[in-house]
C-alpha cells in the first residue's frame, strides 16, 4: 500500500444551487461520479490500456456539510481501499475551498463485461494500478 491519492478540482455551477441556496444532495452524487470517472480514466485505463466497463455496485455518501456557490473549485480524492477478485472499494472525500471535509464516500465498483454482461476477474495489471492508491481502512 503506498496509499497516493487522487484529486479531482471541481467547479461549484450556478445550477447545482436549489432553493435554500445550497448544492443540492444529488449534485454530490454527480461530483463523486465525475471524480470516479475521471480516476478511472486518468488512472487505470491509462496505466492498463483497457476501455474495460466498471459499475456501481454500491455508493454510500455522508452529507457533513452543505455547499455553496461560493464554496469551490471543489477537491474530491479518491482511494481504494479493498481490491477484491472482481471488484474493488473506492472511498471518496469532498473538501471545499477551504478544506473542509463536507462529505465522505464509499462506492463498490465492479469490473464488467459488456458482452456478458456479467463481472469479469480484475486482470493483475488493474490490481496493481490500483494497489497505487490504496489506504487503510
Amino acid at each position: 500500500m503506498s496509499g497516493k491519492v487522487f484529486e479531482y478540482s471541481l467547479q461549484v455551477r450556478w445550477s447545482d444551487s436549489d432553493r435554500l441556496g445550497h448544492v443540492n444532495n444529488t449534485r454530490f452524487v454527480e461530483y463523486l461520479q465525475e471524480a470516479r470517472a475521471h480516476f478511472i480514466t486518468q488512472v487505470l485505463m491509462e496505466a492498463v490500456g483497457s476501455r474495460g466497463a466498471t459499475v456501481v455496485r454500491r455508493l454510500t455518501v455522508d452529507f457533513l456539510r452543505p455547499i455553496f456557490d461560493e464554496s469551490g473549485p471543489l477537491v474530491i480524492e479518491v482511494s481504494i481501499l479493498r481490491i477484491g477478485r472482481t471488484s474493488f472499494q473506492v472511498k471518496q472525500r469532498v473538501l471545499d475551498v477551504s478544506g473542509a471535509l463536507c462529505a465522505e464516500a464509499e462506492a463498490v465498483m465492479v469490473a464488467f463485461d459488456l458482452e456478458s454482461q456479467t463481472p469479469r476477474v480484475l486482470t493483475d495489471r488493474e490490481k496493481s494500478v490500483l494497489a497505487e492508491y490504496e489506504i487503510a481502512g
